[in-house]
């Protein structure tokens, strides 16, 4: 890439539902925070912000073009802005090729959900096949169940490794303020809780949440003069899988080893779990950390179960996995990837408080979107030190 991209500053709510604001108010709490923080403003000069991209969903706000009521609060309003229905971290992709395209040097990106005012049911079956596949009813919750299923069945992975992922994400959820559901749990705690949809029990599922986070990119010489703690996009990349997962090998996560390859190839790291230093990944569902440590070659395939007993993820271990806690703490969908891109930037300027991984250089994040994983970004940032 001739032009170099970095994030100069992150900003966050703290997650959990919330009937205290309308959606844009929700949305401007962290473009206000991050705002104050860099003193950026939105201008037409090349002096501040250029451009803003707005990740939000139709469907999840409960009302048509809902992009419309993010616009003004962040900063859309008569400029150019730019919306995505998908996950954040495909908001800060595309920002980056905005920047990379010479359109623009500096960008706000914003993405915000409010899960508690809808039926998140209704809104997951919207998001399949409308002749076959809705009419049964299928959502997140039935379609993970499926591929836990089948994942759980070819590789050997049981209920006690995955309720592993909620005892380790859960607790460092404890160390991390804008978490949602913290909690110090055993394995009988996560076993107990309700079945879902089996082997899925309301431990493994992420709980409903609102929230929003906003990310700000520039371009190298705006990046250094706006900050002195530049995090830099190293590599990032994309793939989607078949639409039909009846089509797809369930058991794998095709799309997530492709993206991953071209983003670690793009970054120029050749052995992740020797390279990266910390990890943030998209686990709506316990057994998808164990699945997508998989996909992002942390581990070999069938080999996610013994990767979270070995303690090599904790925020102590050889290469830590979602010490904010993750996705199954509580953050809401189309803002979970850019809540892991807010983590990793955190986690390399050593502003993650007490959930700080010592000497983090670079990160890898995954944000994942549609059903099953259909949809997956990989990410790779570094700090100063870790070059660029």
């Amino acid at each position: 890439m001739e032009r170099k991209v970095a994030i100069i500053d992150v900003a966050q709510t703290k997650y959990g539902v919330r009937p205290d604001v309308h959606l844009p108010e929700l949305a401007f709490e962290p473009v206000e925070e991050i705002l104050k923080k860099t003193g950026l403003k939105f201008t037409e000069d090349g002096t501040g912000i250029d451009a803003t991209v707005i990740c939000c969903d139709d469907y999840w706000d409960g009302r048509t073009i809902s992009g419309v009521f993010g616009t003004d609060v962040a900063g859309g309003h008569l400029r150019h802005e730019e919306r995505l229905e998908a996950d954040g971290t495909l908001g800060v992709f595309y920002a980056m090729l905005e920047i990379l395209a010479g359109h623009s040097d500096v960008v706000l990106v914003v993405s915000y959900c409010k899960e508690s005012h809808t039926e998140p049911r209704l809104v997951e079956n919207m998001c399949v096949e409308p002749i076959f596949l809705r009419s049964i009813g299928l959502d997140f919750l039935s379609a993970a169940a499926l591929q836990a299923n089948a994942y759980m069945t070819k590789y050997g992975i049981t209920a006690e490794q995955c309720a592993k992922v909620v005892i380790k994400n859960r607790g460092n959820a404890k160390l991390n303020p804008y978490a949602q559901s913290a909690a110090k749990l055993t394995v009988e705690d996560v076993l107990r809780s309700d079945m879902l949809a089996s082997p899925i029990r309301a431990m493994d599922s992420k709980p409903v949440s609102d929230g929003a986070c906003a990310v700000i990119l520039a371009v190298e010489d705006k990046a250094i003069k706006f900050t002195d703690k530049p995090v830099w996009i190293k590599g990032i990349a994309d793939c989607y899988d078949l639409h039909y997962p009846g089509d797809r090998q369930l058991a794998e996560c095709q799309s997530l080893v492709t993206a991953s390859q071209k983003a670690y190839k793009m970054a120029g790291i050749t052995k992740p779990v020797e390279e990266i230093d910390v990890v943030e990944l998209c686990e709506t569902f316990s057994y998808q950390e164990l699945l997508w440590s998989e996909g992002l070659g942390l581990c070999a395939p069938g080999e996610g179960g013994k990767l979270i007993e070995s303690g090599m993820t904790e925020i102590g271990g050889k290469i830590p996995v979602n010490p904010s806690g993750g996705m199954i703490s509580g953050n809401p969908v189309i803002v979970g990837g850019m809540t892991r891109v807010v983590e990793g930037v955190l986690q390399l300027r050593g502003e993650a408080g007490a959930h700080q991984v010592d000497g983090a250089r670079i990160a890898l994040i995954q944000g994942s979107h549609g059903i099953c994983g259909q949809h997956q970004c990989v990410i790779i940032l570094a700090n100063d030190q870790g070059g660029r």
